[in-house]
């Protein structure tokens, strides 16, 4: 961290809330549900950002929060367990139900965890109930998967002490991509390979003393703390976007297991290489452009240094939430000495600062793209971040062109 600028910032925000998260998690867990307890308010929000309609019946739904359970004319617990039961009936290939906390549940003190207790013994074991809080007020954007998967962590299965070492990759990443990186660590030798969450609620890993965790994503912190009192064992590294975190990524997890440098060259270096010309493409476009992060997904360092590194471009002020100094130390001494960066939000002195900067490209959440856009800014919104594979070699290009398309479009209008 030699050289960075730390300044930490507090004052108002402009972030999603954590029920942002349903929106990847929904697609991720194929028989869970993600239940939120919240108004009308959270339901718009998260059928609006999924682009998904009620009828097409996707994994998510609100139970509304009205008026005469404000006034507490119902009982909501009675008011919930009805929901419940009938969603389970019309549902049946419902095996985990997430109980998600908003605002409104947190305002009103409604206790979802001893609900989820309640709720997962009366239709245990056919569908297991869990809950966590998306709320803005406890929570932001990315956040929301820390706190699921944190849920998930106690009812893991216990690794027997004598069981070989294991590989858990922690993060919700696209299908393709974690086919991707089982293929390669499979070529290395690493064949115990595990994901968190899985694809059904009945493949959770089992963790103990030997199981590695290697973090696909720099925004959970409470999900690695959870694991780590489980007696796993973090390993430190970059993370995997672009060529060089990837491969440093790649190679923490081949340090851990003991894979020999010769194997593990051979292993990455095609994809390595097919990587490295997909990016050539952009970096005519993208080098020495300046850019500007406000904080919002807690991806932003990593975008920064991969932005910085592989292409060329000039870092003004890297915003982020929330810094996780033991996460993020690989990452941070990757930097550029003298890079600014924000830790936390005062939205008018950020918005000051990057209108005097004029930097060429804005990533930022969509409250504030539009709004920079009507000034003449070029944005890219940070939660395409999210929903896009941008992890891993075969996804360098992709990622690379995320933010070479904004660029495009604005020469093309000013055009």
């Amino acid at each position: 961290m030699s050289g960075l600028k730390l300044v930490a910032e507090r004052g108002q925000r402009e972030v999603f809330c954590g029920l942002t998260g349903i929106i990847w998690l929904h697609r991720k867990i194929q028989d869970a549900f993600f239940l939120v307890v919240g108004s009308r308010t959270c339901a718009h929000l998260i059928q609006s950002a999924a682009g998904v309609m009620i009828f097409a019946e996707p994994r998510f739904a609100t139970a509304i929060i009205d008026e005469r359970d404000l006034a507490g004319m119902a009982d909501m617990n009675d008011e919930l367990d009805r929901v419940v039961t009938r969603l389970l009936e019309r549902r049946p290939d419902i095996k985990l139900l997430f109980l998600v906390g908003s605002c409104p549940s947190e305002v009103i003190k409604l206790d979802l965890s001893r609900a989820a207790a309640r709720l997962s013994s009366s239709f245990s074991p056919n569908v297991r109930v869990l809950n966590y809080s998306g709320s803005g007020i406890e929570t932001t954007f990315t956040q929301g998967e820390d706190a699921c998967l944190a849920s998930l962590v106690p009812g893991l299965p216990p690794e027997p002490a004598n069981a070989a070492p294991s590989l858990l990759v922690v993060g919700a990443l696209a299908e393709v991509v974690e086919d991707q990186f089982r293929r390669l660590l499979a070529d290395m030798g690493i064949d115990r390979v595990r994901f968190l969450p899985p694809q059904r609620a009945g493949d959770m890993p089992p963790v103990g003393p030997n199981t590695r965790v290697l973090l696909a994503q720099p925004f959970l912190a409470e999900t690695a703390r959870a694991l780590e009192e489980r007696g796993a064992v973090r390993l430190a590294a970059p993370f995997p976007l672009g060529v060089e975190g990837t491969t440093l990524w790649l190679k923490a997890a081949a340090n851990a297991f003991g894979v020999a440098p010769a194997r593990f060259e051979a292993v990455t270096a095609a994809a390595q290489d097919r990587a490295r010309r997909g990016l050539a493409r952009h970096r005519g476009l993208l080098a020495d452009k300046r850019v500007f992060f406000f904080p919002d997904s807690q991806l932003e360092i990593p975008l920064a240094r991969f932005l910085s590194r592989e292409l060329s471009m000039e870092l003004i002020e890297v915003g982020t939430p929330y810094l996780h100094r033991q996460h993020l130390d690989a990452e941070l001494a990757l930097l550029p000495g003298g890079t600014r960066i924000t830790e936390g939000q005062h939205v008018d002195n950020q918005l000051d600062r990057c209108r005097e900067a004029g930097p060429d490209i804005v990533v930022c959440g969509l409250g504030l793209a539009n709004p920079l856009e009507a000034e003449g800014f070029t944005t890219k919104w940070s939660i395409e971040l999210l929903f896009t594979p941008i992890q891993g070699y075969e996804q360098v290009a992709d990622l690379a062109e995320l933010f070479a398309r904004p660029l495009v479009r604005r020469a093309r209008l000013v055009a």
